[in-house]
């Protein structure tokens, strides 16, 4: 590999957006050489993902159409990342100057849309790319050894988003390719993008608002493909969630002096919360969500916090943390956030679905 890919950082200097005899020998070490080297690697790297994951498979590309200044060639879940504009994957990417090449997890950086593929907003894709550091971080406890900035040099508008989707990153410098440890880099980079797998499993990335709403379009509508179709939590994994969050959530009201009854199996809330001689009636929502933004709610609770308004509280307990094992799933940690005597007209309420019923006959 390490021949492989030199070979290609000598011809970048030789960039151009039609098909010459040096950008056709760079096509076929990319699409072919380079590709041929990752996919004799693809059993290696499985053991650094979890056994769920068994659909890796290679991709590389120079260019559709006319050359690009940055060719790459990427490894993924088929089902994590269908497609190089969704979802997380490990891709090497060489400096348009032939200067370095760069080993790093990224996620898809455009979007379809009219039929020409356009940037993804830069707030979107730092969001995203934050997030995956998180995960790497709490799992590995460090981001060494992917720590590097990545520019690629490119003049063209379309190869700089890639900068910008790149989560983690090594610069290996052409001079030093032959000394580096290649596999390593790669099964390192594997693992790391693993443990962002496992997260986007549990919907870390994926606030509890539309993780529901997922569900209730599937219902709505059984023929979609949604993004997330055979990913989240299932029934039993739902439930300890839930019994988790009532469980901090109750801590949480005791600790700051309330007295707490448990109404969630016989009301449209789930904890009447006393102090004082005064109640307020809390919504408890749970969620293995690393983010804290929307939540579903159903029109009776709705309801109950706009009549009482002022008398209502929202406890979201997240960053639940789950652990499948062969006996069931259990689960742990989370932080909560505490919205007593909460407004529900501060926040935005969008009306997903509708129950459409036959009209009475008289």
């Amino acid at each position: 590999m390490h021949e492989v890919l030199a070979k290609i950082c000598d011809l970048q200097p030789k960039y151009s957006s039609t098909n010459t005899p040096e950008m056709q020998e760079r096509g076929r070490l990319v699409r072919t050489d380079l590709a041929d080297e990752l996919k004799n690697r693809l059993p290696a790297l499985q053991s650094a993902f979890d056994s769920i994951f068994d659909d890796l498979a290679v991709e590389a590309s120079d260019g559709i159409g006319r050359k690009t200044e940055a060719p790459w060639v990427r490894v993924f879940s088929r089902t994590m990342s269908p497609n190089p504009r969704e979802g997380f994957y490990l891709v090497v990417h060489f400096a348009a100057d032939g200067s370095a090449v760069f080993f790093t997890v990224g996620c898809g950086s455009t979007i379809l849309s009219g039929g020409d593929l356009r940037a993804i907003p830069d707030d979107e894709l730092q969001a995203r790319t934050s997030w995956a550091r998180t995960v790497v971080t709490q799992r590995f406890k460090t981001l060494s050894p992917f720590t590097d900035e990545i520019n690629l040099g490119a003049r063209a508008p379309l190869p700089r988003t890639f900068e910008k989707a790149t989560a983690l990153a090594k610069r290996i410098n052409r001079g030093d390719l032959q000394s580096a440890d290649l596999d390593a880099l790669l099964f390192g980079a594997a693992q790391r993008l693993g443990a962002i797998y496992l997260a986007q499993l549990d919907q870390r990335d994926v606030s509890q608002g539309d993780q529901d709403a997922e569900e209730v379009i599937a219902i709505a509508k059984p023929l979609r493909r949604g993004r997330r179709q055979g990913q989240g939590l299932n029934a039993a994994e739902r439930k300890v969630v839930e019994v988790q969050a009532m469980t901090l959530a109750i801590e949480y009201l005791k600790a700051v002096g309330y007295e707490c009854k448990d109404t969630s199996a016989s009301e449209s809330f789930d904890v009447l919360a006393t102090k004082s001689g005064a109640s307020i009636k809390v919504e408890v929502k749970g969620t293995t969500s690393d983010l804290c933004d929307s939540i579903m709610m159903t029109r009776n609770e709705v309801d109950l916090h706009r009549r009482e308004k002022g008398l209502t509280g929202l406890l979201i307990v997240s960053k639940i943390r789950l652990v499948r094992e062969e006996r069931g799933p259990s689960a742990s940690g989370g932080e909560v956030e505490g919205l007593l005597h909460w407004d529900i007209d501060e926040w935005v309420a969008d009306p997903i679905a509708f129950q459409v019923s036959r009209r009475a006959r008289g």
